[in-house]
């Protein structure tokens, strides 16, 4: 089995990551999609996170209704900060039957370089990269490389961020989010300070 591993914060995760995650999964040869909910990016100031149980809950109610596209926690039992060659390293040791692959945005794969042991990765997973709109260029050492594989996916400008602000700024946010998400956000009253 074929497993992308899609990694984020997920704070909140929203419709755009569902459509990009589904879209992976029906259109590439990956079997299924598991969205790893990370503790804490070391890109990425703490203080913003909500806590990692609730933003897995988000993303578990988000994906029930999926078949292909499943939660995962891997990362909290890892020590913090952490990094995906390690992830990567981890879950191939416990689940030795799955081949694991790294799905990416292209404003991600601009930036890979910078990643810890980034030729490690390359060496032992193939990585799907989904397009994004930002600024910079792929390195020449990523562009037609055999283990780096483009899906033709729909750009989505949708950002956690942004969600994140509307509901601090009482808009409606209701159509970026799945039901659950949004009556779970609602009801725990997230974002709102």
């Amino acid at each position: 089995m074929k497993v992308g591993l899609y990694f984020g914060t997920f704070n909140p995760i929203h419709i755009g990551h569902l459509i990009i995650a589904n879209h992976m999964v029906e259109n590439s040869d990956l079997d299924e999609i598991w969205m790893v909910v990370t503790p804490h990016n070391p890109f990425k100031k703490k203080s913003s996170l909500l806590d990692n149980h609730h933003r897995f809950e988000m993303v578990y109610k988000a994906t029930e209704n999926y078949s292909k596209i499943k939660p995962s926690d891997i990362e909290f039992k890892l020590p913090q900060p952490n990094y995906t060659v390690y992830t990567l390293a981890k879950i191939s040791e416990m689940y030795p039957d799955k081949e694991f692959c790294l799905i990416m945005g292209e404003d991600n794969l601009k930036s890979l370089h910078k990643w810890k042991n980034y030729e490690t990765i390359l060496e032992h997973y193939h990585i799907y990269v989904y397009p994004r709109i930002a600024d910079g260029n792929v390195d020449h050492q990523f562009k037609n490389h055999k283990k780096i594989h483009k899906v033709d996916a729909p750009i989505v400008q949708i950002s956690s961020t942004m969600i994140r602000n509307g509901i601090k700024n009482k808009k409606n946010i209701q159509p970026l989010l799945s039901k659950d998400v949004w009556n779970y956000v609602d009801e725990m009253n997230f974002y709102r300070k």
